[in-house]
């Protein structure tokens, strides 16, 4: 009887932690697509759950950081949402492939113009952003998620070393190192770059193997063509040999 109580009580106690815990991890996030590489561009995701059973969210604000602008923000169209990209002039222009960029991107928001995120749902918002700084290992973006009833959840605390994740903690973005080569393309992008050089190999293979088969065949020919008027000059030769002594016979 005893060890039954117990174990209902554990159980009941694991759930408690389960539902309390639960919330730690829906909360607004930034992932890559692929690599983000320093000095790089990259695809990311932002990744907004809905934390509520009776309200939608509607809409996703996500402000970039000024301590690193981004010069180039392209968002992607997607159904049911209106984007806006908020742009703003900088205190010190930026220099990108030799050109001073004198504005950056500041915000980016979606606008649900249907259902937005019902309970139970969630929704990745992708960016295609560049290029990433070379001076940091990461990038804070700070969000705000608001419900069809109003409520705004400022997802916006910087996570310190050494303390516990914040209640609502910002989104990072983890940056990579550079490729040793020196090209900042995504994975993506290098993969399609060598299944072209590949396809360029396969054909210049094809090609210098259709160039040495025609050869071959040409010299194949030459050969018998030699062969041939060979055969017809011995026996030419037979044949006026044998004239010639049939008319000293003669």
């Amino acid at each position: 009887m005893k060890a039954s109580r117990i174990a209902a009580a554990a159980a009941v106690a694991g759930s408690a932690v389960i539902a309390l815990s639960a919330p730690a991890f829906a909360h607004v996030s930034v992932q890559p697509e692929g690599t983000a590489a320093k000095g790089g561009y990259a695809v990311v995701d932002f990744k907004v759950p809905n934390e509520r059973d009776n309200a939608s969210t509607t809409k996703l604000e996500v402000t970039f950081p000024a301590d690193h602008p981004l010069a180039s923000v392209m968002p992607q169209p997607l159904a049911g949402w209106k984007v806006e990209v908020t742009k703003s002039k900088l205190d010190k222009p930026l220099e990108l492939h030799g050109e001073k960029i004198s504005e950056a991107v500041t915000k980016v928001t979606w606008t649900a113009e249907g259902k937005g995120i019902e309970p139970g749902y969630f929704q990745k918002f992708p960016l295609s952003i560049g290029a990433l700084p070379e001076d940091t290992d990461e990038l804070v973006f700070k969000a705000l998620q608001t419900y069809s009833n109003k409520d705004v959840v400022r997802w916006i605390e910087v996570q310190e070393d050494g303390a516990e994740e914040p209640e609502n903690p910002a989104p990072v973005l983890e940056l990579s190192a550079a490729s040793e080569d020196g090209h900042h393309g995504s994975s993506g992008a290098k993969d399609a770059s060598a299944k072209t050089d590949d396809a360029k190999a396969a054909g210049s293979s094809t090609e210098a193997a259709g160039s040495a088969d025609s050869s071959d065949t040409t010299a194949r020919v030459l050969g018998v063509v030699g062969i041939v008027i060979g055969v017809a000059g011995v026996a030419y030769g037979v044949t006026a040999g044998r004239r010639r002594g049939a008319g000293g016979n003669a």
